[in-house]
C-alpha cells in the first residue's frame, strides 16, 4: 500500500530498494524556500543497518502490512531462539534473540506476547509494558539520604540492575517497565 512519507511513524515497516525496513525516526524540514522535506532513519529489518533517506513530503513509499499473531512464550535461551506458541491454532514459532535484544530478560513462563511476522518469517516481539519482578539485592539505605529524590542500584530476580528508590529493600516485589528496564512503583 502506498503512502506519502509525510506520514510515517516509528515502527512503521517499508519497503525501499527491495529491502524490508523499519522506520525509527521520521523528521519534517521546512527550509526557508523550497519545498518540506522528510529527513527519514530507517534500519534494515534481516541485517539492523540504520540508513537516512531524504524524501519530499508528497512522494509515495510503499508501506507493507505485518501480521499480529497473539503467542504465549513457553521456553527458549540465546543459543537457540525462544519459542512462542501461536494462541489460535497452537503451532510453535522460534524466534531468534537478536529480534528481542535486552528484552529477552523480562520474558516470564506464559507470558502474553505479540509477534509481528512479514511472509512466515518473524521480524519483531511485543512484551507487555511492565512486568512484576522482586528485588533479590538492594543496598542498604543511608541515612540522610531520603532528603532528596536519589535513587540506589538494586538486582531483580532475572539478574537485571534498576534504579530503585531508597526505600525498597530485597525481597520486594516491584513493577519494572520492559521497554527501558526503569522502575514504576512498588507492586501491590
Amino acid at each position: 500500500m502506498k503512502v506519502a512519507a509525510i506520514t510515517l511513524r516509528g515502527g512503521n515497516v517499508v519497503e525501499h530498494e527491495g529491502k524490508l525496513m523499519v522506520v525509527v525516526k521520521n523528521e519534517i524540514n521546512q527550509p526557508g524556500k523550497g519545498a518540506s522535506v522528510s529527513q527519514i532513519t530507517l534500519r534494515d529489518v534481516r541485517t539492523g543497518n540504520k540508513q537516512e533517506i531524504r524524501f519530499r513530503t508528497q512522494e509515495m513509499v510503499e508501506r507493507v502490512r505485518l501480521d499480529q499473531i497473539e503467542t504465549t512464550f513457553l521456553y527458549g535461551d540465546a543459543d537457540s531462539g525462544y519459542t512462542f506458541m501461536q494462541k489460535d491454532n497452537y503451532e510453535q514459532i522460534i524466534v531468534n534473540a537478536d529480534i528481542i535484544g535486552d528484552q529477552a530478560a523480562f520474558l516470564q513462563d506464559g507470558m502474553e506476547v505479540e509477534v509481528e511476522s512479514y511472509e512466515g518469517k518473524p521480524l519483531s516481539v511485543t512484551l507487555p509494558d511492565t512486568v512484576t519482578l522482586e528485588v533479590v539485592e538492594a543496598e542498604p539505605v543511608v541515612k540522610g539520604q531520603t532528603a532528596s529524590s536519589s535513587y540506589k542500584p538494586g538486582i531483580l530476580s532475572n539478574g537485571v540492575k534498576v534504579m530503585v528508590p531508597p526505600f525498597i529493600e530485597a525481597g520486594t516485589k516491584i513493577i519494572v517497565r520492559t521497554e527501558d528496564s526503569t522502575y514504576v512503583e512498588r507492586a501491590k
